[in-house]
């Protein structure tokens, strides 16, 4: 943000609240875990908001202020169902930086005279038809793209792929670059000229957080997306949605998956809830969610932790430094175990690729909640494996001891 703009922003600002009997509220965060947990995401339901600044508070009049310092706190009000009337919103999202320590910390919630000037975005998720059906996402740390009906053409040429692997894209620097990379063009976003790169090579493979059927032997997957949906794009918080057909899990069985995806600013990781639908057999399969090593890399760290369901690799390329990937079941008590194994569609592909496999247990109908994400040695985040598995570790008890928001009048009123 330019100072202009910065300038201009405050004075709106400032100048946006308005006094009244019950247009200010408190929200209260508190925080379980002793260690620092940087860009915490406080979630609000706005109906909560709605009962503390008026049923009818628009959601561009809400402000949100650090109780201590009365500083601005950048938020978002999500609206899942736009098509909806009247219009029903889903959340207030802001973020926290909880120090080691910090049990609790204090949020003055505001209604407006004016509208809340937009925020500086720092996520972004889009649909990318002028490249073959990609869908591609990033925030602040990290950027990914999975492969749609398009790739899976004769229109694609040599390029022509089935997958439904998750690719990385490494970057060096906080700002948004996935519409800058596609502009280049495929080959030059394969380079490094100062921002980072595509280094990643999915092919077939499962990639960064990918996902199969297990079956004890080899995987089974799905095709490319067949659709997507978009339901929140920043500036905190992008949520999105992609569809895949039933495909053939073997013995009978036919399985269909639907993705959402949240990408929060400031994580490597993003928070993937997989629902399937499960045709023939027991009704339930084992799921295999997937970090790949790809055919160029080497691998200096493969990480397993059963008690936390944590699924690490470290690996190395010979030009574009280290790139950690990462998948942590937010579900452990669904955790079976982990595997190595490809996968049919892969038989090109077998003595190149391998899919390091985290196993769960799901029945049809149900959910899957994990993250899954990766990290950049080139970043500055990670400067080895060590730090990449600590980061795992962090975010497994962050899945498993979430914030609790309560929101309350304030005093006096």
């Amino acid at each position: 943000m330019n100072l202009i703009r910065a300038l201009s922003v405050s004075a709106a600002l400032a100048a946006a609240s308005w006094s009244g009997a019950a247009e200010r509220a408190v929200i209260t965060v508190v925080n379980e875990l002793s260690t620092p947990r940087p860009a915490e995401t406080v979630v609000v339901p706005f109906s909560e908001v709605r009962r503390v600044l008026g049923a009818d508070v628009p959601m561009h009049h809400v402000l949100v202020r650090d109780a201590v310092t009365g500083q601005v706190v950048a938020s978002q009000v999500t609206n899942f169902h736009p098509n909806l009337r009247p219009a029903v919103y889903d959340e207030l999202v802001f973020q926290h930086d909880f120090a080691a320590g910090e049990g609790t910390a204090r949020f003055l919630l505001e209604r407006t005279k004016i509208p809340v000037p937009p925020f500086e975005s720092k996520v972004f998720a889009r649909y990318v038809p002028e490249r073959l059906d990609d869908f591609a996402w990033e925030n602040d740390r990290i950027g990914h793209r999975v492969y749609g009906p398009g790739l899976d053409t004769p229109a694609a040429g040599q390029g022509q792929l089935r997958t439904s692997g998750i690719d990385v894209w490494a970057k060096r620097f906080r700002y948004l670059i996935v519409d800058r990379w596609y502009n280049k063009g495929h080959d030059a976003y394969h380079v490094d000229s100062g921002e980072g790169l595509d280094t990643y090579s999915v092919r077939t493979g499962r990639g960064c957080g990918g996902t199969g059927v297990w079956d004890g032997q080899v995987l089974s997957v799905s095709k490319n997306w067949a659709s997507w949906k978009v339901l929140a794009n920043g500036p905190i918080r992008a949520v999105f949605e992609l569809t895949y057909e039933p495909w053939a899990a073997g013995n009978g069985v036919r399985v269909s998956e639907t993705k959402r995806f949240t990408v929060d600013a400031g994580h490597n990781l993003d928070l993937i809830e997989s629902t399937f639908g499960v045709e023939g057999g027991t009704g339930e399969v084992t799921i295999a969610v997937a970090v790949q090593n790809p055919p160029d890399a080497k691998v200096e760290a493969l990480f397993k932790d059963e008690k936390a369901a944590v699924l690490g690799l470290w690996q190395t390329y010979a030009k574009s430094g280290s790139l950690g990937c990462g998948v942590v079941l937010a579900t452990p008590a669904k955790f079976a175990g982990f595997a190595v194994g490809g996968c049919e569609a892969d038989a090109k592909d077998k003595d190149k690729l391998t899919n390091n496999l985290i196993l769960a247990r799901v029945k049809n109908g149900e959910t899957l909640r994990y993250a899954a994400g990766a990290g950049w040695d080139r970043s500055g985040d990670f400067p080895d494996h060590a730090s990449w598995e600590a980061y795992l570790v962090a975010a497994a008890q962050r899945l498993a001891s979430p914030v609790k928001p309560t929101v309350t009048l304030e005093s006096g009123q």
